[in-house]
């Protein structure tokens, strides 16, 4: 089994908050409640053990595959992208059985996050929440510059947007973006 890459910083953002609140309102922490964060760390690091769950499950492809973590790691704008395609999307492994079954694999705005967080070995998820919504995560500026001239200069895109980039990248890895089926 590859290693899947994760964050040291995974988990934490939720946990320093509540520290700080209660240190704000001067009251003790809840070491029951904190110990509920140090057994979701210990479920997410153990999460692939069972073999079981890395079958068709684009996370862990994503988490173990070394070329698309050079890149995730390389560019922050790319991250962002594969971020923004997670978000709002499904995705089907481009293989015979997932294709008929019509099984497909997708991820919460916040999860997505946390793969990039766990992708690039820092952070966590909020660090990439929101980040294609007129840059909240990215440090857009409303008054030097328009939603698109930061779009331009940072490179982001709006979340559920895949670039010809990821939807390749995600090809070459042995997945295929669901596309809407037209229902009428």
């Amino acid at each position: 089994m590859n290693k899947p890459s994760k964050s040291p910083d995974r988990h934490s953002f939720q946990k320093e908050g509540y520290v700080k609140r209660m240190a704000e309102k001067g009251k003790p922490v809840n070491e029951d409640y904190l110990e509920l964060f140090e057994k979701m760390i210990d479920s997410h690091n153990r999460k692939f053990d069972d073999p079981q769950s890395r079958i068709n499950n684009l996370e862990y492809d994503l988490l173990t595959t070394d070329w698309i973590l050079e890149k995730v790691r390389a560019s922050e704008a790319y991250a962002q992208n594969l971020y923004a395609a997670i978000c709002n999307n499904d995705f089907q492994k481009r293989d015979l059985w997932p294709l008929l079954k019509e099984e497909t694999w997708g991820a919460s705005w916040r999860y997505a996050g946390g793969i990039i967080a766990d992708m690039r070995q820092q952070g966590d998820y909020i660090d990439w929440y929101c980040s294609g919504m007129g840059g909240l995560a990215g440090g857009w500026d409303k008054d030097e510059e328009t939603f698109s001239e930061w779009a331009a200069r940072t490179g982001f895109v709006s979340e559920s947007v895949v670039t010809d980039e990821i939807r390749d990248d995600l090809f070459k890895l042995g997945w295929l973006v669901v596309d809407d089926k037209d229902d009428t």
